[in-house]
């Protein structure tokens, strides 16, 4: 177990505290859900950025939150329970957003990560990189910045000629020199817990929005000759924030274009990367295939030398090595080793196939167990069972395991012949090389070895059609094969033959 540090210390090459402004209406977003527990890649945009700000090991993870708190807060509880909300009663500025979250914090000295919880692309190496740069220069405070093609509404960083950082200043206020300029603030910043706190104490509301504003926070320092600094982002994609619909659905091809970039790079085959989607917290393994359509969400793995797709849906599901799924939709379950499955068929959780076991067109299954090679090939329901190696489960086989009230469990052993159209009504076993007769209903356990029967004599009303449906199609074709002979076989009944 991790140590705890003690008060005022960082890990080394960390910081003191790691402060995320997540208190936004984001009105832009027209949606009832917060802004940054709007989800791309398998994870939150708020969750997106603890996971950058991750690798810097803080003592203290402060979340500023405000709009929609209670959903925030949940959310922390589930992603991050580590992390202590800050409430921003009145939102009033990023400026006075952070100061309430030192404030929640009155003793802490050292770096302070400060981000917006509204950069899903930003990425742990750019954060320690602004780390390592704000440390090797000594400053008070250090800014990412970023070089951007069209800077159009984004602040601009004023360099001296020295080329150290003047002010950041927003478009609004930009002369036409500055906003000529593209190196933007990407609003993310580290400073030294005890100046930074003070300069937030300073800021002012004297502006449109009569908010306070944490950029200003730059010009007081500089202003105070503390030296202040700015980092360019080696990727200016990672600063990008996500503030409306569209940008949320550019963010996330960017993140999967990112995703699926590195698969490749590690000898997964993606066919179509324009209609594979595959969340960040997936794992492929090389010599792994993905076909068009293909989507991984959430703890999914796949194995080496497995197929999935196309048009296939995984979600916290185990693909083992050399197995494959198409055109199938399949929620938490483990597809073994060489085991197929698909195409057309759905697969619920609690779903578990050993190695080799098949589940074929149309099926259905849920909390079940299929042994080694046994198969389910097709036009089937399976739930709540235990199949052991070797079976085979005819095609329209349904397990009959909700009684209105209460699920039950149906074992079928190893070597088992259920046959078509079969209805096993659960609870009930059938036996190690038990068979059981298509069309059957079976309700009571079949013993090892035996055929279970259970279906009604057959009985034969012979020319019914031609008395009951004269005249018609069928009438004409039986009078025609002769049937005007078989009155002496009238209502024969069939014995059942084994």
């Amino acid at each position: 177990m991790t140590q705890p540090l003690p008060p005022g210390a960082t890990a080394e090459g960390g910081v003191a505290a790691v402060v995320v402004l997540a208190a936004g209406q984001g009105t832009r977003m027209k949606s009832s859900l917060p802004k940054v527990l709007h989800t791309l890649g398998g994870r939150s945009m708020l969750g997106h950025v603890l996971a950058a700000a991750a690798p810097l090991a803080a003592r203290h993870t402060l979340v500023v939150v405000g709009a929609g708190r209670e959903a925030v807060e949940d959310h922390l509880a589930q992603v991050a329970p580590g992390a202590q909300p800050v409430l921003q009663e009145q939102q009033r500025g990023s400026g006075h957003a952070a100061a309430v979250a030192l404030a929640a914090v009155p003793d802490l000295d050292g770096p302070v990560l400060l981000v917006n919880g509204d950069a899903p692309l930003l990425r742990p190496e750019t954060v320690t990189a602004l780390l390592d740069a704000h440390r090797a220069a000594g400053n008070v405070l250090t800014v990412l910045t970023a070089e951007v093609d069209d800077p159009t509404g984004l602040g601009r960083i004023v360099r001296g000629a020295d080329g150290a950082v003047r002010a950041i200043v927003e478009e609004r206020d930009a002369t036409p020199e500055q906003r000529t300029v593209r190196e933007v603030n990407a609003g993310v910043y580290v400073g030294e817990a005890a100046p930074l706190r003070r300069a937030l104490g300073l800021l002012g509301e004297d502006n449109d929005q009569g908010e306070q504003y944490l950029t200003d926070v730059l010009g007081l320092l500089v202003a105070e000759g503390a030296p202040v600094g700015g980092a360019p982002a080696e990727d200016p994609v990672d600063v990008l924030g996500c503030n409306d619909r569209r940008e949320l659905a550019a963010r996330r091809r960017t993140l999967n274009d990112r995703v699926l970039d590195e698969l490749m790079r590690a000898g997964v085959t993606v066919v179509d990367p324009a209609t594979t989607w595959v969340d960040v917290t997936v794992t492929v393994a090389p010599d792994a295939l993905l076909e068009p359509g293909a989507q991984l969400r959430g703890t999914t793995s796949v194995g080496t030398g497995a197929v999935v797709g196309p048009d296939t849906t995984l979600v916290d599901t185990e693909v083992g090595a050399g197995a494959g799924v198409v055109r199938s939709h399949v929620l938490g379950a483990v597809v073994g080793p060489e085991a197929t499955v698909g195409p057309f068929s759905y697969l619920r959780p609690g779903t578990r196939l050993a190695a080799g076991a098949k589940v074929g067109a149309f099926v259905e299954t849920k909390n079940v167990e299929v042994g080694e090679g046994s198969k389910v090939p097709h036009l089937s329901y399976v739930g709540d069972a235990t199949i052991g190696r070797g079976a085979n489960i005819g095609a329209a086989t349904v397990f009959v395991n909700y009684d209105g009230v209460e699920k039950h469990h149906t074992t079928v052993g190893d070597h088992v012949r259920i046959g078509s159209d079969t209805m096993l009504v659960a609870p009930v076993t059938v036996g190690d090389g038990a068979y059981t007769a298509a069309g059957s209903v079976i309700t009571t356990d079949v013993p090892p070895g035996a055929m279970g029967v259970a279906r009604a004599r057959q009985r034969n009303v012979a020319r019914w059609v031609q008395r009951r449906r004269p005249g018609t199609a069928a009438a004409k074709a039986a009078e025609a094969a002769g049937d005007a002979g078989a009155d002496a076989a009238a209502d024969t009944r069939a014995e059942a033959s084994e």
